[in-house]
């Protein structure tokens, strides 16, 4: 069986990458998505890639599944109906939540509403301190009679969330065993199990989201292997994580939440990957798709991942991550920041008179004006088709003619008259409005972070990625831009590249100069031990298994934590004191200062159990000895609206599938392929490497 598949479900376009292990071969697949029923767009792509390539179901080793289903879930409050149990006393803890708020001083901010109703919550006589030992008993009578009453309330699934649970998990397994015990269908979650670390409303949170989705993802996930299984496809069948690893099918039903960001996640772990085949180990990973733009940091190869992530904010163009308008996550996520700005990011005038563009998106259906399916509100899109940035003729290769008319009609109506503007100015405003927002995010996850932007690589990608990445490559001074071949469809690549992925965590609050060198090994030797049988059930040997410890610290005092890397041994007083020296030079990246004197605790102890896969190599296309662009590589020639040239310049229009590596494509030019567009500015320059990447670098003109 010597194929792989990755389907990846965005709002706007469901993308299927094909690779065949023996060659190298990638083929790929683009449909509209279907958001009735995501399950269709699923089975609709893997069946007609399979049927365009001559490739049957029983040659497929395995297939890769990145989804929104649980994140959407989550947004349209479309979860099963979901209770809450916890101490006595802390029933309201998903009503009160946190103090901090997106906006500081917006008067009609409201926080978002509890995923459970109060009257779902309830609090059962227990306590434990925060060591894990026992104050009060656990009161299993009330406990029964808070089972009888969810049963009555007919809810599916149960969050458990006990105080201190994760440092004595007892009681919260008790209450499971008992709720399951008068409700035998019903869900369980606990939170000890989900999310153990300190923080009982962050823990909360986590828990119930992992409750409230399990119902719709163990639908969803039945529902495609199902179909599959129909059609002969026996592969094995695996999912996307949020932190960049891969689970399976019966992994990821009974604890969903770790993939609410499994799409968003396989992209910038294609991006590593691209960058690691091409010599590149600092990179920025820009993915911008139909309805968000996407950003990362990769670092020495590796994403930077982090603990503290929201679910649910509305997504405003140049603001970036909102804190506090959404439900916290405490699992590990790749460290991204998603902004309402892709190519369906409708452009409006507000009551002020000031154009704006997204956070709302046209989608799928119906989609930019130019798509001719009844769309009426102008998109980015429609601005990139206005200024010629976009072939009509050759979209999705010429499967899907664009309506030149109706994205003027639309930018004309909706913005230019009211702004009393030119209609091709109007849109390039749009354009630039975008722009001013994807450049904020990149500068979010680069120089608000203590890193310069150029001293990275930009990897762009998704099906408007190429069009604007030129020129926020030119605004952040970053001197080199990567567009990988199939550039719509990178995210479904980034699937098969991943590997086998569990994290686990537990909080252990102790300052450095009074651990217990001991518990910790123990305490790490019993999570390495989880972490490896875990993967054994997973058919995967000693030998392809990689361990990784870490640890979350910080000053005494703090709120917040830094996660620091430890030895895969044992540790000992010296590899403490050499993880302190790494500690203090952490923070001071971070923050700009550290503070040697002053006492360090650690928090959490975190351990990744990793199970490798052969990953597919890059395939090198064959090299024209001529390195001369031939004069069939050209389409046609297209008019394009630069503002460096104040107005529109006849560009040649070229065909990706016919540049050959070594050819150099001189700005400003067009190049086109089956899923995207690349846009090459005035003063720039692309050249094709051996496997087909353009690499896009300035020049000066004599």
């Amino acid at each position: 069986m010597p194929y792989r598949l990755g389907v990846d479900i965005g709002g706007t376009f469901t993308d299927a990458t094909l690779i065949n292990e023996d060659t190298g071969e990638i083929r790929i697949g683009k449909i509209s998505s279907t958001p009735d029923d995501p399950s269709m767009g699923f089975l609709e792509a893997t069946l007609r890639i399979l049927r365009e390539n001559n490739v049957s179901a029983s040659e497929v080793s395995y297939v890769v599944h990145g989804t929104t289903v649980a994140t959407n879930a989550i947004i349209e409050g479309k979860i099963g109906r979901t209770g809450f149990v916890t101490t006595d006393g802390f029933r309201d803890m998903l009503e009160i939540g946190r103090q901090i708020r997106p906006s500081l001083y917006d008067l009609q901010f409201e926080k978002p509403k509890p995923l459970v109703p109060r009257y779902l919550c309830f609090g059962v006589p227990e306590r434990l301190d925060a060591r894990g030992e026992v104050l009060i008993p656990l009161d299993e009578r009330a406990v029964r009679q808070v089972a009888e009453l969810l049963r009555e309330e007919q809810a599916v699934s149960v969050a458990v969330c006990l105080l201190h649970a994760y440092a004595n998990p007892d009681h919260e397994k008790r209450v499971g065993e008992i709720i399951q015990d008068v409700s035998p269908e019903t869900i369980i979650s606990l939170s000890s199990e989900v999310a153990p670390e300190f923080g009982e409303y962050f823990r909360a949170s986590t828990t119930v989201i992992n409750a409230g989705i399990r119902p719709v993802v163990a639908r969803y996930l039945e529902r495609i292997e199902k179909r599959l299984r129909e059609e002969g496809l026996t592969a094995e069948l695996l999912l996307m994580q949020s932190s960049g690893g891969v689970y399976t099918f019966t992994e990821a039903g009974r604890k969903p939440v770790f993939m609410v960001e499994s799409g968003p996640a396989a992209g910038v772990i294609s991006a590593a990957y691209l960058g690691k085949n091409l010599g590149y180990g600092d990179i920025i990973s820009f993915d911008m798709g139909g309805t968000t733009a996407k950003v990362s940091l990769i670092q020495d190869g590796m994403p930077k991942v982090t603990k503290d992530y929201e679910v649910g904010a509305a997504a405003k163009a140049g603001v970036g991550a909102h804190r506090g308008g959404g439900y916290p996550l405490r699992t590990p996520v790749i460290d991204l920041v998603e902004i309402g700005a892709g190519g369906g990011s409708i452009a409006w005038v507000d009551s002020g008179g000031i154009l704006r563009v997204g956070p709302q998106s046209a989608g799928a259906d119906p989609g930019p004006a130019c798509y001719g399916k009844g769309g009426t509100e102008p998109t980015i899109t429609d601005a990139n088709l206005v200024l010629g940035r976009l072939s009509p003729d050759f979209f999705l290769g010429g499967e899907m003619n664009l309506e030149v008319e109706a994205a003027c009609h639309a930018i004309q109506t909706q913005c230019a008259d009211p702004l009393e503007r030119d209609v091709v100015k109007t849109a390039y405003a749009i354009v630039e409005i975008a722009n001013a927002a994807m450049v904020n995010a990149l500068r979010l996850v680069s120089v608000q972070r203590g890193y310069d932007p150029r001293d990275f690589v930009l990897v762009a990608f998704g099906g408007a990625g190429p069009v604007h990445a030129n020129r926020l490559a030119a605004e952040t001074e970053m001197p080199t831009t990567i567009i990988p071949m199939s550039p719509g469809t990178t995210s479904a690549l980034g699937l098969l590249v991943t590997d086998l992925k569990h994290d686990y965590s537990t909080t252990m609050i102790t300052q450095v100069d009074r651990l217990d060198i001991n518990l910790v090994n123990h305490i790490y030797s019993d999570l390495e031990a989880e972490g490896r049988a875990t993967l054994e059930r997973e058919d995967i040997s000693p030998e392809e298994t990689s361990i990784l410890r870490q640890v979350d610290m910080r000053y005494g005092g703090q709120s917040y934590e830094l996660t620091i890397p430890l030895p895969n041994h044992p540790l000992s007083p010296a590899d403490i004191t050499q993880v302190l020296a790494q500690f203090h030079q952490a923070h001071d990246q971070a923050y700009s200062f550290s503070a040697p004197d002053e006492p360090v605790e650690f928090v959490t102890l975190r351990l990744t159990a990793t199970g490798h896969i052969v990953r597919p190599r890059l395939h090198e296309l064959e090299h024209d000895s001529s390195n001369t662009v031939p004069s069939s590589a050209q389409k046609t020639t297209q008019s394009v609206y630069f503002a460096e040239r104040d107005g529109y310049v006849d560009c040649p229009l070229y065909d990706r599938y016919r540049l050959s590596p070594g050819y150099i494509i001189e700005g400003p030019a067009i190049i086109v392929e089956l899923d995207s567009t690349t846009i090459i500015h005035p003063d720039y320059r692309a050249e094709v490497d051996k496997f087909g990447n353009l690499i896009l670098t300035g020049y000066t003109t004599q």
